[in-house]
């Protein structure tokens, strides 16, 4: 089955640690939508990524199909919250080599656009972005989204961790800029 991720489930690493089968299938851009950091985070209260649909014809959000076992789609439900703050849709998304693939997403039903990523968050989003090779100004953009500093540090070095840093490593990856 096909998954489509365009926030910190890009990350293969962090998407992997969720569901161990996932595979790259492609880049990919689902039109009629567009990138927001608005989805209210219950369990931490900060942001998360939203592909909001909107009327604009010229608005796309840019992500990652990855091929999952269906078998552990529930648990990519229980991580992303489903029917807390994300709702599971069906998408027509196109492949950089010409396709059009059905996939799964997720899309926001909490929204608080007063919110702000922590930089942890916004470092996975990042990390996505650049390891598939989406668009210089699409990770621009990205990279300009206001972030926070996470309270609490623990889980700020928990969430990276996956990248087999140490703490003063991620520090200086050069991703992780406050600002907010």
């Amino acid at each position: 089955m096909f998954y489509f991720a365009y926030g910190s489930n890009m990350s293969t690493p962090r998407l992997r640690a969720r569901v161990p089968s996932a595979t790259v299938h492609g880049r990919a851009r689902l039109p009629g939508h567009a990138l927001r950091f608005h989805k209210s985070s219950e369990a931490d209260g900060s942001a998360k990524c939203d592909a909001c649909e909107t009327a604009a014809a010229a608005d796309e959000v840019r992500g990652v199909v990855f091929r999952i076992d269906p078998a552990e789609r529930e648990s990519l439900d229980r991580a992303e919250g489903l029917g807390v703050g994300y709702e599971r849709k069906r998408v027509a998304v196109h492949l950089e080599a010409g396709d059009t693939v059905e996939a799964f997403t997720y899309y926001a039903v909490r929204i608080d656009p007063d919110l702000q990523p922590y930089l942890w968050y916004k470092e996975h989003v990042l990390r996505g972005a650049m390891e598939h090779g989406l668009p210089g100004p699409y990770i621009a953009a990205i990279r300009a989204v206001p972030a926070r500093d996470d309270p609490w540090r623990e889980r700020h070095r928990r969430e990276l961790a996956i990248y087999g840093e140490t703490p003063g490593q991620q520090d200086r990856v050069g991703l992780l800029e406050s600002s907010g």
